[in-house]
Order: structure tokens, then sequence, then C-alpha cells
């Protein structure tokens, strides 16, 4: 149940909207001038406030002024005479949501209202989902000092002021989705809705009336209206996870969409603009899946206008040590735990290994052997059992620097062994660049 204030000095009108806003379900509140108002905005919790521009006391402008110092946050919609257009524009600069034209169309005025607590709603479940995630995961994928994350850093930085379509590839567990967080929250339109979706995730017959939303009884179960992700989005970022997923049908309807910015929503004939930014990832190679003809060519460049790499965690191991701290103390808190740290032979294990699963297997792991382990330094034997983690990985030294560098390279020329010398193709295989490998081995690029 939504609250609102209605401030409004003419007592049939002040009723009248009191009466129908209740009957939508909502808590009303009144106010008769404008001081009162603002004492009503000072004391109550609110979703809305609607306020005439002419008041006693203090006028609507000033009101809504105030309110904005009081709270930010709660919207602020403004009714003003007919033919007042200029004052409707002036309050919507200020800050206000919307406006209403007097006299009042309530069929309008019940549709506008509905449509701002909703997305008032959506900012309000994204701030709480930003808090959750903060307390959770902290800045996960950018806990670290690594080249490779510190050129993520300075790319995030330089497109999240834009609004132009960005892809995100990377093995799974690499954090596209924090990247996609940053670049959304370092935007322009940070305080709107973050909505993010798995494509793979949702069943095919039903992913299209998801984006795009649906009319009442467009298909079965379809009992009532809904406008689809790519709207609640608002001038937010809808995240398309896992877009490599979307079968081919469904890639031709969202190059569309993304051409015209405008959806169609499922059993409609009439399409409607979006403006949300988009941002997609995978973890599949769209270049690959282009030449496959599993994915659409004209869709990859549309989407991929900025394209960032989210790096594995065999190309940053000198991040390991700082991941395990994070995920200590983090762990410490949600199980009731007080490690210190690793000893080394655990340490080098973990810098060893090849982490397939990327951070989000080293967080298992570290959660795992908290559980299992014994205060105050996480044992090597507490990783097991782990199967990538085995003892061929440890190298015969105590500085953690030294041994990251040593069994880079010992790894890399075991990989280019396997390939016959073949640097190109243990690149490949080690899923890293031609010239990753070279600055590993400390050699110059042909």
């Amino acid at each position: 149940m939504s609250t609102i204030l209605v401030v409004e000095d003419e007592a049939v009108l002040r009723d009248e909207l009191s009466d129908v806003l209740t009957e939508q379900g909502n808590r009303v509140l009144t106010a008769a001038d404008g001081e009162a108002g603002l004492e009503q905005i000072k004391n109550n919790a609110l979703q809305l406030v609607i306020s005439d521009l002419r008041l006693p006391k203090m006028d609507g402008m000033e009101l809504l002024r105030r309110s904005r110092e009081i709270d930010p946050s709660v919207p602020f919609v403004m009714m003003t005479a007919f033919g007042s257009v200029e004052n409707a524009i002036e309050a919507m600069r200020n800050g206000a949501a919307d406006y209403f034209m007097k006299p009042l169309a309530f069929d309008e005025l019940l549709s506008k209202v509905k449509r701002i607590l909703e997305s008032a709603e959506l900012r309000v479940e994204n701030k709480m989902l930003r808090r959750d995630l903060d307390r959770k995961l902290g800045s996960l994928e950018m806990v670290g000092a690594s080249p490779l994350l510190e050129e993520i850093r300075k790319l995030i930085q330089k497109v999240a002021p834009t609004r132009s379509p960005v892809l995100i590839s990377g093995e799974s567990g690499t954090g596209k989705e924090l990247i996609a967080r940053a670049i959304h929250a370092l935007g322009s339109a940070k305080q709107e809705p973050f909505v993010p979706v798995n494509c793979a995730a949702i069943p095919e017959q039903l992913l299209e009336s998801e984006l795009f939303g649906h009319q009442k009884g467009s298909f079965t179960g379809a009992v009532q209206e809904t406008e689809g992700l790519f709207r609640s989005a608002r001038r937010g970022t809808l995240f398309l996870d896992e877009i490599g997923e979307l079968p081919l049908a469904l890639q031709a309807k969202l190059l569309r969409v993304l051409e015209d910015k405008k959806i169609q929503p499922v059993g409609s004939s009439k399409a409607v603009p979006f403006e949300a930014r988009i941002v997609a990832a995978t973890n599949r190679n769209l270049r690959d899946e282009v030449g496959h003809k599993t994915f659409r060519e004209d869709l990859y460049f549309r989407l991929a206008v900025l394209e960032l790499h989210a790096p594995s965690l065999r190309e940053r191991r000198e991040d390991i040590p700082s991941l395990c701290g994070h995920f200590i103390r983090r762990f410490n808190r949600e199980l009731n735990r007080n490690f210190q740290g690793l000893d080394e032979l655990a340490m080098q294990r973990l810098v060893g290994a090849q982490w397939k699963g990327n951070i989000r297997e080293l967080q298992n792991v570290i959660e795992r052997a908290m559980i299992v382990g014994t205060e105050p330094l996480l044992q090597s034997e507490d990783l097991i059992p782990v199967g990538h983690i085995g003892a061929s990985a440890v190298v015969d030294t105590k500085d953690l620097k030294e041994a990251v560098t040593v069994f880079e390279r010992e790894h890399i020329r075991r990989i280019i062994a396997g390939h016959n010398g073949d640097k190109r193709a243990a690149a490949k295989d080690l899923g890293i660049s031609l010239s990753s490998l070279y600055r590993h081995l400390d050699l110059k690029s042909p």
C-alpha cells in the first residue's frame, strides 16, 4: 500500500482525489495549504505527493523545492490550470515527476499515478538490491591491483557516461554482471533501475513477452497487461545476460528494437518507445557464433558498439591473495569465524590452481575451507577435496609474487610443449592473448 499526500485548497477536489486514490488501495493524506503540506512531508514516509500549483501560505513550486530538500526520492506531481503549460514545464525542470492539467481527467490521473508509483517502487527495490549486493559481495571483481583489472576500471570509467550499447564477454564466474552494475552506477541515470535478465533462464516461448510485454488476453495465461522489462528499466540499464542463448527468431526482433528504439508488445499492433540503455553479456565467442550462423552478425555489431572483456582469474593470479583476504573477511562475518588468513602452502596451491570457474569458484573454495577448517589459519588440507588444486601446483619458494611468476612460466611452457612449440595455439588454449603469453615469459613479441 502506497501513502500519497494530496495538497489542494479546493475542498471538493481534495476530497474527490482522496476518494479516488483510496479506492485504488492507497493510504491518502491531505492538506489544504502549502505549509500544512510541508508538515505532512516532514512527518510521514510518502511514496507520492500530488500538489496544486496555486496554494495559500506557500505555493506549489516552493513546496516542491522544500520537498526535494527533505527527500528527493519521493515523486512530486504538480496540478496546474489549463493554459499554464509553462508552469508545468518549470515544475518538471525543478524535479517534478509529472504534471496534471485542470480540470482533471481521473482515468488519466490514475494511469499516471500507477506508472509513477511502479517506477518509484522499482527504484527502491533496485537500491535495496544494490545495498544487498554490496553487503554480500562487496566490490567482488574490483578487488585487486593487476594490470588487467586496472585496464577494466579505466574502460568502465570511459563507457559509463555514454548511452551506447555495451557487450561484456568473458568466462563464467568472471563478474560480468558486476561490471555491468558498475557501468550503471557510474552513468548519468544511476538513480534509474538496473534490470537484469538471464536470457538462458527464461523459456523461449515466454522470453518475448518478458522482454517486450504483452496485451491482456494475447495468449493463454495473459490475464493482465504487462509492460515488459525494456520499459520497466525506464531510463536505466537493461542487462541482457547470456545474450548468446537467444534463438535466431528473437535475435531478429531484438535487432529491430535496438534500431528503432521501439518495442511491440505481444498481441499489440502499436509500437511504443523505450529509453533504457542496453548492456549485454556472454560467455561465448560471438564472433565464432557469427561464423557458425548461430548468432546474427548485424545484431553482434549493434550490441558491441563498446566491448569489454572480463579477464579470467588465470590471467590475474596476482589478485588471488587480495581476493582470498576479501572472502575471508566476508565469511568471518557470515559464518561467525575468526580466520586470519591462509598458511603459505595453502596460498601457493590457490595461486597455482586452474580456476575454470574463476572468482565464483575461488569464493566457494574459501567458504568451504572456512567451514571445515580450524582457526586461526586455513591449511592446505582444508582445501581438499578440490580436484584441480594438486600438489603439482606448489612452487618451492616462500615469496608469493615469485611463486606466481614461477608457476605461470612453467605452466605456459608445459602448454607450449604440448602444442609442439606453437605459441599461438598455446595462448588460445590458455585463454590469453599471444602478447600476454610473451609478457608472462618475458619474451619479445615476434
